[in-house]
């Protein structure tokens, strides 16, 4: 089930999107989150198992009728195509009249989502 972010979330978040190597430096991933809360137009979801654990991050850009998937972070125990597919389904779930498009490094996911499952 994916959450919006809340300040509530900072230290999990922060903590998922270190995965990532451009959040490896603690004054882009604090720039990120700062982003996220002042930026209407960028939203990042928090991702909870069936366990109720936040287990992954994925940060969008919305604009229109558009969400642009930035980047997505899972937890070492969750990164397997399962849970991305979870994830991506979620927020397409979570927005039926938005068009989900992708960074070129996660246009992958694109192929997950419901709707292209038989194209």
């Amino acid at each position: 089930m994916l959450i919006q972010y809340k300040k509530d979330f900072e230290k999990t978040a922060m903590g998922l999107l270190s995965y990532l190597p451009d959040f490896k430096n603690i004054d882009n991933l604090t720039e990120e989150i700062k982003l996220n809360e002042k930026d209407n137009n960028f939203v990042l979801y928090l991702f909870r198992n069936n366990e109720g654990n936040i287990v992954g991050v994925i940060g969008t850009e919305e604009e229109n009728n558009f969400i642009i998937v930035r980047y997505i972070s899972l937890a070492p125990g969750f990164r397997e195509q399962k849970y991305e597919k979870k994830v991506i389904n979620n927020l397409q779930d979570n927005n039926p009249n938005m068009t989900i498009s992708a960074l070129p490094e996660y246009t992958y996911l694109l192929k997950l989502l419901k709707n292209n499952e038989n194209k």
